[in-house]
């Protein structure tokens, strides 16, 4: 069987497999930690051959005496209620990505300790700036625009959320720019939310419509209120330390200025 150790944000997760296909995913997208003594907060053991290609990103959650289940076509995930121990059955590498992501969102909300929120994310003097979006508002755009500044997003940021201080991390989950596996946080700056325009502008949102609008871009599958009423709590930090802008942006790096 094959073991490995990875941090995601300030989290090290246990990983075990009988399939090369799976190591060959997480060695090549997550920072590996070679440390025998380090205990896990999360252990996770992976299948695959599960199910069919993906057909609906609906996730069906049930919720039993002894785990909780998230089920896809393209994958199964079965945790305990205090998001120690997992299992995931996955059909593809793509499968896998999202089983984990999924898990991995839950797991920090669970423990109240931050979001998956649907975005890229760019360093740029030292800070993070999020860009965020639906589908083809131009988020993976505006991070490949950004270059040559570091990427911790292309896809899923992660943002960990106190009362008195918001930082992401680098993030795993991505779609097509890989991971530099950077091991720091990094303040976060602002959040755009992006329109794709002939001009480029820039407009401050309410701290009520930046909660309104940042909502349904958070990663999470939920099977409880007190889970939701956890990520509400969590998006009034946020935007309460965070300002959120509405960009107007041409395609093309000027928006940077």
């Amino acid at each position: 069987m094959y073991k490995v150790m990875v941090k995601i944000a300030e989290h090290y997760i246990r990983l075990t497999s009988y399939s090369i296909n799976c190591f060959t995913t997480l060695n090549n997208s997550y920072l590996i930690i070679n440390n025998e003594n380090v205990k896990p907060d999360l252990s996770i053991h992976i299948e695959d051959g599960y199910g069919a290609p993906l057909e609906s990103f609906e996730v069906a959650i049930t919720k039993t005496q002894e785990y909780i289940s998230y089920k896809r076509a393209d994958y199964l995930i079965r945790v305990d209620h205090f998001y120690k121990y997992a299992m995931i059955w996955v059909h593809d590498e793509l499968a896998l990505k999202h089983a984990l992501m999924n898990l991995y969102s839950s797991f920090i909300v669970y423990h109240n300790w931050g979001i998956l929120l649907h975005s890229s994310c760019v360093i740029d003097n030292g800070n993070a700036h999020i860009f965020s979006g639906h589908s083809g508002a131009g988020k993976s755009t505006a991070a490949k625009l950004s270059t040559p500044r570091d990427l911790l997003a292309d896809e899923a940021s992660i943002i960990k959320i106190s009362s008195n201080k918001v930082v992401v991390f680098d993030s795993p989950f991505r779609s097509e720019l890989n991971s530099k596996c950077m091991n720091s946080s990094f303040k976060l700056e602002s959040i755009q939310l992006l329109h794709q325009s002939p001009l480029n502008k820039r407009e401050q949102l309410s701290k009520s419509n930046s909660m309104l609008h940042l909502l349904d871009k958070v990663f999470y599958w939920t099977e409880s209120s007190e889970e939701t009423i956890k990520i509400f709590h969590l998006l009034h930090y946020l935007v309460h330390q965070v300002p959120i802008y509405d960009l107007h942006f041409q395609k093309n790096n000027t928006f940077w200025r």
